[in-house]
């Protein structure tokens, strides 16, 4: 079944008239369009039962690769208003409306304005469902993804890295990423020293020194689909702590990957990963949640943080990247993509995962 046919049984399900979608993951995965963020609106109106549209501008049209059977394209012009133009599509005025979340806010104030008896609702809880858990083409490409960005960690192994600064190595590493590859470079943290500690470290002039560990985070999109990986690298010896902390953090990724299995909740991977560093000390130096989904978002469900009491299913693809990050001095991270399969979980990334001592 088409994913927009598959959104239309849980819409009819669910009793909710309409899924309208904008900006935002969801858009793509729905119609294969990517809408560029103007101020102009473009959605994807799909009713739970009858014909899908996608209500586009209309110098935007010839972007739009049809899919006669699946929605048709309904440019608007300058002149009409394209909040009426949605409207008009609605199967009715007062029923539940499902809106994508990223949908621009004066878009859905209008909305409001216009459907005072409807019954606006985020879409997320609905088309989460079909998102969440990958086919076999997503997964393909999602370790095609996790091959290139492999061979980039590989290839920072043999780099130069004393006396560089961290925006120049975030430079080489977004562009070995699409020699590697990559369509598209979404993000390149270099973290150097005490910069380590902090896990979403923009790249500075830091000159990175002897003695330092390096966490580099790093992904970016194949055919649509991301990547997502951390290897942390010691230039020259490495600090007695630090090599204590990398083997704790290396056990409670592997504990956490053990724990991964259909029918296991969210939270009990994140649970194994944290026992481990709280066990050896570095409790209160892991910060974050233990992993995201990713797909064609980098970030999105499956959550695997302590509250997330949902089981984990078949197809469903997230990171495990536990961290320890101790102020003023060092923070190390290790981050793979795994997808579940009936046996538990398989590594979508498989470049080495010690701490690599590089010059």
């Amino acid at each position: 079944m088409k994913r927009i046919a598959k959104l239309q049984e849980l819409l009819a399900g669910e009793g909710v008239s309409a899924c309208l979608l904008s900006l935002g993951a969801d858009l793509p995965y729905f119609t294969g369009y990517h809408a560029m963020p103007l101020e102009r609106l473009t959605m994807a109106v799909v009713p739970a039962e009858g014909e899908a549209v996608l209500v586009v501008p209309e110098l935007e049209a010839p972007r739009v690769v049809p899919r006669p059977d699946e929605f048709r394209i309904r440019p608007w012009g300058e002149t009409e208003d394209p909040v009426e133009v949605v409207v008009d599509h609605l199967p009715e005025r007062d029923g539940r409306v499902a809106v994508g979340d990223q949908t621009w806010a004066v878009f859905v104030l209008r909305l409001q304005a216009v459907l005072a008896q409807a019954r606006f609702e985020s879409a997320t809880p609905l088309t989460r469902l079909l998102r969440m858990r990958k086919d076999d083409a997503e997964v393909k490409a999602l370790r095609a993804a996790g091959e290139s960005a492999d061979r980039v960690a590989v290839r920072l192994r043999d780099i130069e890295w004393a006396g560089r600064n961290e925006r120049d190595v975030s430079t080489q590493i977004g562009r070995m990423l699409r020699e590697e590859g990559h369509d598209h470079v979404e993000f390149a943290i270099v973290a150097s020293g005490p910069n380590g500690a902090s896990p979403h470290h923009e790249p500075t002039d830091r000159v990175i020194e002897g003695g330092d560990v390096v966490v580099c985070d790093f992904g970016g999109r194949v055919d649509d689909y991301c990547s997502d990986t951390t290897r942390c690298f010691a230039v020259g010896d490495v600090d007695h702590e630090v090599a204590r902390a990398w083997d704790v953090l290396q056990a409670a990724q592997q504990a956490a990957f053990e724990t991964a299995r259909p029918g296991i909740a969210a939270q009990d991977v994140d649970r194994a990963a944290r026992r481990v560093i709280a066990d050896a000390g570095f409790g209160k130096h892991f910060v974050h949640r233990t992993g995201h989904g990713i797909g064609t978002e980098t970030h999105e469900h499956p959550y695997i943080v302590e509250g997330n009491k949902e089981p984990l299913d078949e197809g469903m693809a997230f990171s495990i990247e536990p961290g320890i990050y101790v102020a003023g001095r060092f923070g190390i991270r290790l981050e793979d993509i795994v997808v579940l399969t009936a046996d538990g979980a398989e590594r979508l990334n498989n470049s080495p995962r010690d701490l690599a001592v590089v010059r």
